[in-house]
């Protein structure tokens, strides 16, 4: 990238990218600037960082990117990592049960998390007890393959969080919010710098709140803190910790049965939990992050991150599994657990970027190494002798969670499984004209997991190279084309008919598209399309024994589609943030053939604030989420019904669900928000991704006072 010519475009670059060392270094007795916070006010972000290490804008990203800003989580309340993405355009946030989410992109679980541009891809696919918002400035959402950061995962998206971190001004900001079910929740987010070369920042949460649901009540703590220093005029340090404890009493394990057994549907109140009075899940998660940046003379940069991450589960889980008569609902039975899970992540990034000359002009480079290690256990106990391990469940519409709990002692079972990365990575953005930037790169990958996970030996190793290619063209002052192909892989562990373990299901995503900044470079456009595929996924060999299944590599599946991506500010004091998408999966029969169908292929995300011109500090807002239809096949209708050999499908129709919101502003310091959610009442199925499910929040409502110090 070619080097900014006005010194205030520089700052605006830099202050976007959020980064430890935002200064001009002090060179031939040039007074050094020091630059801290964020700049962003509305719902565009100009960068992000999490796609390729280099601190592009995003209209200099050959690939599609959304970024939720802090304006737009604190407008619409979405304080955790569920209705954040329920925003985020291509992205579909599959709640299974009430404390268990899956989300994909393109007809792909999204696996990939990071904080800062660093992460191990989540083991299940599923996030647990959610990821609150509190401590986060933003979150990037690349979709598609992120070939150079990750390598391993699916190729649907790479979820990066970007922490809080000091901010220029000493400030103190108090949130208090009250809602429907008696949730409550405050929030203390503060910035104080010590000197100039010290500063912190801190936050810290508590919420309660019952729920729509029979019997379900949580409850959450975050604390964060994150302090920096400067230790030389070129080097910077920062040591951060946080911590989440995350209670939840009368959660779901599984959901509510879908179909009666004559194969029609059922229709529960939307309170309908299965779950019985015992029932608890309590989730301690810690991250503890230290990073160190250097800038030499020659503007190169060495930054150095370590972070140690440890998650601590203890469940007691009720399950409830059958199929109900239609007269007498009755024909379920319960199926009790006690789940314990601790993991731990210990991860090192360490890279060096900076500028080169090459044939008369100015490129950009990114190299890095990268280890991430990962220990996880899990162990699961029953009940099989007192009786009260699997008991007969009453009709679900008399169900009130009364069962004696039982005692877990029995079939233990469980998972011991590592997981270790090691990676180099290169990049490098050359500018090949001044309208044309060819980005290109790859990520050397040695993946190795060891274990056995319930009764299923997980030894696997993989070393792979993954390539990047994407350019970037100018057209207009205004207007770029970019195209980008990338890939990524998964382990697999199952073995082939010669006992070899099967090669790694490689991911591969190319898109082409247009972006464009309109409106003073306020509002960025982008629309795109793509083709994602994943081969050699593994399926049951017809030529193996039953007792010895052996398996073999087919196509898996593709997607193709187009997305369309707006944000930013429309109109002078509209707030615009706009995404849709429509994409096509096929997939191989041998699969999975319900993945094409209870996956939208159509998704519209909407969000918008007006901030009201005769009314001084009056802000009203719309948030509008939309879904086509989905379906899932459940098998076929039994004997001794009229309907017996028929196909059961479970469908949920297209739905909307529309958010309002109004902030009043009575001063500088001191703000009232009313939020009101899903306000048509929808009743719908949250998700289809199991054979079960539940239905979402009816209409609800929220008042939040923010106090600025």
């Amino acid at each position: 990238m070619k080097k900014l010519q006005l010194s205030s475009l520089a700052i605006a670059a830099m202050l976007a990218t959020n980064t430890n060392a935002n200064e001009e270094i002090k060179k031939n007795n040039i007074e050094s600037i020091e630059v801290k916070g964020n700049y962003l006010k509305g719902y565009n972000a100009h960068s992000a960082s999490g796609a390729s290490r280099l601190a592009l804008d995003i209209i200099d990203i050959p690939q599609s990117v959304s970024v939720i800003t802090d304006t737009q989580m604190s407008d619409y309340q979405l304080n955790d990592i569920d209705t954040v993405l329920d925003t985020a355009t291509g992205v579909n946030v599959e709640r299974i049960e009430t404390n268990r989410t899956y989300y994909t992109a393109r007809g792909f679980d999204i696996t990939n998390f990071q904080i800062d541009g660093v992460g191990l891809p989540l083991s299940s696919g599923n996030n647990h007890s959610g990821e609150d918002t509190a401590i986060y400035d933003r979150i990037e959402v690349i979709r598609g393959a992120n070939g150079l950061m990750t390598g391993v995962g699916n190729p649907s998206a790479t979820i990066n969080f970007i922490r809080k971190r000091p901010s220029a001004e000493n400030e103190l900001v108090l949130n208090a919010s009250l809602g429907s079910w008696n949730s409550n929740r405050i929030a203390l987010d503060g910035s104080y710098n010590f000197t100039d070369d010290t500063s912190i920042r801190a936050v810290a949460v508590t919420q309660n709140s019952d729920s729509y649901l029979d019997r379900y009540k949580t409850e959450k703590d975050i604390f964060y803190v994150f302090l920096e220093h400067q230790l030389s005029e070129n080097t910077e340090i920062s040591l951060s910790h946080s911590y989440s404890d995350s209670k939840a009493n009368g959660n779901g394990w599984g959901a509510n049965p879908l179909f009666y057994t004559d194969g029609s549907a059922t229709n529960y109140d939307r309170a309908t939990n299965t779950s019985a009075n015992w029932t608890n899940w309590d989730i301690k998660k810690q991250n503890t992050v230290f990073e160190i940046t250097h800038i030499f003379d020659n503007n190169m940069q060495l930054r150095g991150t370590y972070s140690h991450k440890s998650t601590d589960e203890d469940s007691e889980l009720f399950y409830v599994y059958g199929t109900p008569d239609k007269t007498t609902e009755l024909g379920l039975l319960g199926y009790a657990s006690e789940y314990d899970n601790d993991d731990k992540h210990d991860l090192v990034d360490i890279y060096l970027s900076g500028d080169f000359e090459l044939f008369g002009r100015e490129h950009e480079f990114v190299i890095g190494t990268n280890h991430s290690s990962m220990e996880g256990e899990e162990v699961s106990l029953y009940d099989y002798t007192t009786g009260n391990g699997f008991p007969v469940i009453p009709s679900l519409t008399e169900w009130d969670g009364n069962t004696p709990k039982p005692t877990f002692a029995d079939g233990r079972t469980g998972s011991d499984v590592t997981r270790e990365q090691n990676a180099i990575y290169f990049t490098a953005r050359f500018s090949l004209s001044d309208d044309f930037h060819l980005l290109t790169g790859g990520r050397q990958n040695d993946w190795k997991i060891k274990g056995e996970s319930y009764g299923v030996t997980q030894d696997a190793n993989d070393n792979i190279f993954i390539p990047y290619i994407g350019g970037v063209y100018q057209l207009t002052e205004s207007l770029v084309a970019y195209a980008s192909y990338t890939e990524t892989f998964v382990s697999q562990t199952q073995l082939d008919i010669n006992n070899k373990v099967l090669d790694a299901i490689t991911g591969k995503s190319q898109e082409v598209g247009f972006k464009s900044q309109l409106f003073n470079d306020n509002f960025l456009a982008t629309v795109t399309y793509f083709e994602t595929r994943q081969e050699n996924v593994a399926r049951a060999d017809d030529n193996s024994l039953p007792t010895e299944v052996r398996y073999i590599g087919t196509k898996g599946i593709e997607s193709s589609g187009i997305e369309f991506d707006l944000a930013g500010e429309l109109l002078p004091g509209l707030q615009t943030s706009i995404g849709f998408t429509s994409f096509n999966i096929d997939v191989d029969d041998d699969i999975d053939a319900n993945v094409a169908d209870y996956t939208p292929e159509k998704l519209l995300k909407l969000a918008a604030t007006y901030s009201v011109p005769k009314v001084e500090g009056l802000t009203v807002g719309v948030n509008v989420r939309w879904q086509d239809d989905i379906s899932r096949s459940q098998g076929f209708v039994g004997e001794g019904f009229t309907t017996s050999g028929e196909e059961i499908v479970t469908q949920q129709s297209a739905y909307t669900l529309v958010g309002l919101m109004a902030r009043y502003e009575f001063n500088e310091q001191i703000s009232l928000a009313i939020n009101a959610y899903n306000v048509t009442d929808k009743k719908y199925i949250n998700s289809l991704y199991w054979a079960q499910g539940y239905y979402g929040a009816p209409a609800s409502y929220s008042a939040t006072i923010t106090f600025a110090l």
